[in-house]
């Protein structure tokens, strides 16, 4: 007899959990910045698909949402004089904040309008701050509370709460995307006329999702920075951040919360392949990528994740809605008036 999935899906938890409570009592300082790096990304990919695959709207400028996060961390750590991790919960809602503000006039626009201006506005605000000497201008800032931190604990915090939001992160996505506002948003991703024919609020549905993938990258980005100590305007408004995403979420598969996981696999593993054993130089992995993603969309246009699903039969974080089947005493009716017909 097979395991229901929520039982499964409960036990996956269970172990994660305890895999990333004791992880850095076993891995090197090495592995664990990897990890935490791999993770963190993991989260940005999961928010850009909220954005792109299930709410229709692709974005080039998501870059934006991290830089306001991680520019809120470092400011306002400094500002109170307070370890940054105490004041983590103002990078996402100044992100959101921005996201929310911009939503009205972005909205406006569509399709390839929309992707164009998210960039367009991501240069805009990545030119002010590099103009700007308040937050360091071109030369960025240091953590000016790093002093505070205990760095014989640093590795193993930013390792717990990266992996603490990534398993969030997926959590909410899933209880979201298998609720009544998960169904409306893919039938807005679906058909927008349609789904606003039926009574669905395409505004708004698209508004919170905007919301909350700014939000989720703006903290995801304040981590991402922290665990560095410093911030500028080159790296933070980096148009990579955007790329990287969309690569992560197009070739394991967009529309699905378990394609990102594979695609930062495929990303990180190639990589550090390329990098490492291979002893290449840092961009050759960008080109492998690009080969994998051209590929993937010629073979596997909805990614490799879908394809291989459909193969195997496995559906744990699957939140597609199959019609329902019409009952037997409905279907013999009408098939007993067609024949007395």
């Amino acid at each position: 007899m097979a395991m229901p999935t929520r039982t499964i899906l409960a036990a996956s938890a269970i172990v994660l959990v305890a895999v990333i409570a004791g992880a850095p009592f076993v891995l090197n300082e090495g592995f664990l910045r990897l990890a935490t790096e791999c993770l963190l990304l993991l989260t940005m990919a999961q928010m850009w698909n909220l954005l792109a695959g299930y709410a229709g709207l692709v974005s080039l400028g998501h870059q934006v949402f991290i830089a306001f996060g991680a520019y809120a961390l470092f400011l306002t750590s400094g500002w109170l004089e307070v370890t940054p991790i105490w004041v983590l919960p103002v990078a996402p809602l100044v992100a959101g904040a921005v996201a929310a503000i911009i939503a009205f006039p972005l909205f406006r626009l569509r399709d390839a309008y929309f992707s164009i201006a998210m960039w367009v506005f991501a240069e805009i605000i990545g030119a002010f701050t590099m103009k700007s000497q308040a937050v360091g201008g071109t030369s960025g800032v240091p953590l000016a509370t790093s002093k505070l931190i205990d760095f014989d604990w640093f590795e193993p915090t930013m390792f717990w709460l990266a992996g603490g939001l990534t398993l969030i992160t997926i959590a909410a996505l899933y209880r979201m995307m298998t609720s009544s506002f998960g169904l409306g948003l893919m039938s807005v991703r679906d058909n927008d006329l349609a789904a606003m024919s039926v009574g669905v609020d395409v505004r708004h549905n698209r508004f919170v999702a905007f919301v909350l993938s700014a939000a989720g990258c703006g903290l995801a980005g304040a981590l991402s920075f922290m665990g560095n100590l410093f911030i500028a305007p080159l790296a933070a408004f980096d148009v990579n951040w955007s790329v990287y995403m969309m690569f992560i979420v197009i070739i394991g598969g967009i529309g699905t919360l378990e394609g990102p996981i594979l695609g930062v696999i495929i990303f990180f593993g190639l990589r550090e392949l390329m990098t490492g054993p291979l002893g290449l130089s840092g961009g050759w992995y960008l080109v492998g990528l690009g080969i994998i993603a051209v590929g993937v969309m010629i073979v596997a246009p909805r990614g490799i994740w879908p394809a291989l699903r459909d193969r195997i039969g496995v559906r744990l974080l699957d939140v597609h809605r199959a019609a329902p089947r019409p009952a037997a005493a409905a279907i013999l009716p009408a098939a007993s008036e067609r024949v007395t017909g």
